[in-house]
């Protein structure tokens, strides 16, 4: 059953990359509106990416996204998605603390178990997954999640012979004391082309933190696989990667190893930057585009009502964005592009509240809905994984 649009179609020749609109909700990145609501080589930062335009390579002006299938449903407050080299899918339960096998052709529905320790309060719980980039090896999934007292990312062994319910091993914590919120608590991880661990933290509604380069909150880190920063990390034996952010939840690189990253703003603009290693994205002295001195300005812009980004992929040339509030998928044109494009959106309002994708090979993405988390309106079904066909 499809969902009512949220609001009138925007003016797409009145969209260009450093003006488009979108953001997430005065004070509270998932805030209710209306019934529905918001929430590898390092990149390169000194010429190892230059971004401009190939002749012939850039993706079509115009794009399309379509919906293929819907893989499973009834999923509750589905946050983190990992892709197994079979096909299948590891997704995360924010609230309850579990994660769930999903087979990729048939969307049964496994229980592997839940991760000891995870304290859902919030916008807190159980979030980001990733698999080791030795996991053919070592089958360690990494998580990130809310305990009594901070943050933190633990790696478990998955052990796929072990009985339903059983096959997670206990909770090998690699790295801790990410502040914690009722909100903002980031919560996006993943393996960079450099084979370091990358998060988006948020700065838990305390704005000083995210320009306090000793603080962890309102950063993008980078870290070895066991915890430790990374070599050729930007600020000496530190974790942190970039700062001055508010809450990020999308991490993503494309082929010429650029990191993406999604977050919400405040009241006026959310935000898709390119993340530059040292780099001041503003937070809080400058929302969206600000053109100041000493700030990194994003690549794209939103109002808090049509995007309220959470995680994005890269596939065909584009960067794609989940939307919360806005109940959108976006597509931002990144491959060869010089100057401004038109974004677009897609699937809006079709299917709620948009938290993860994930790219799935070639022109496919997986994308999950997030009806159940206490901020959306669900329906019956809720929540999905669907299967989109992009360009």
């Amino acid at each position: 059953m499809q969902r009512p649009a949220v609001t009138a179609a925007l003016a797409a020749t009145a969209l260009v990359l450093t003006v488009l609109t979108a953001g997430c909700s005065s004070g509270d990145s998932d805030a209710p509106d209306n019934g529905k609501s918001a929430e590898s080589s390092p990149a390169p930062s000194d010429g190892a990416s230059t971004g401009k335009p190939r002749a012939g390579d850039a993706p079509p002006e115009k794009g399309s996204a379509s919906v293929s299938r819907t893989l499973t449903e009834d999923l509750k407050s589905p946050w983190g998605l990992a892709p197994l080299p079979d096909g299948d899918l590891l997704v995360s339960s924010r609230d309850e603390g579990t994660i769930t096998r999903v087979d990729g052709k048939t969307g049964k529905k496994t229980g592997l178990g839940s991760v000891p320790g995870v304290s859902p309060a919030g916008e807190g719980g159980l979030m980001g997954l990733a698999l080791s980039p030795s996991y053919a090896s070592d089958h360690m999934v990494y998580a990130y999640f809310t305990t009594e007292s901070d943050n933190r990312i633990a790696r478990m062994l998955y052990d796929e012979k072990k009985p339903s319910g059983q096959q997670l091993g206990a909770p090998d914590t690699v790295f801790k004391g990410i502040p914690k919120g009722t909100v903002h608590n980031g919560g996006r991880i993943a393996f960079g082309p450099d084979k370091m661990l990358y998060a988006g933290t948020g700065e838990t509604g305390d704005t000083g933190l995210a320009q306090d380069k000793k603080s962890l909150g309102g950063k993008v880190l980078r870290l070895t696989p066991d915890g430790d920063p990374a070599p050729g990390n930007p600020f000496g034996d530190s974790p942190v990667y970039s700062y001055g952010h508010r809450n990020v939840q999308g991490l993503a690189w494309d082929e010429e190893k650029r990191l993406w990253a999604a977050e919400f703003g405040q009241d006026t603009w959310d935000e898709l930057n390119e993340i530059k290693a040292g780099d001041n994205y503003g937070w809080p002295e400058v929302e969206g585009k600000g053109d100041e001195d000493g700030f990194h300005d994003p690549v794209a812009q939103w109002k808090t009502s049509e995007a309220s980004p959470s995680g994005i992929a890269y596939a065909e040339g584009s960067v794609w964005m989940a939307g919360l509030r806005g109940e959108r998928l976006w597509r931002v044109p990144v491959r060869g592009v010089d100057g401004t494009v038109e974004p677009q959106d897609f699937l809006k309002g079709e299917y709620g509240r948009l938290r993860t994708v994930v790219a799935a090979g070639g022109d496919k993405l997986w994308l999950v809905t997030n009806e159940t988390d206490s901020r959306g309106t669900p329906e019956k079904g809720d929540d999905k994984i669907l299967e989109v066909t992009v360009k």
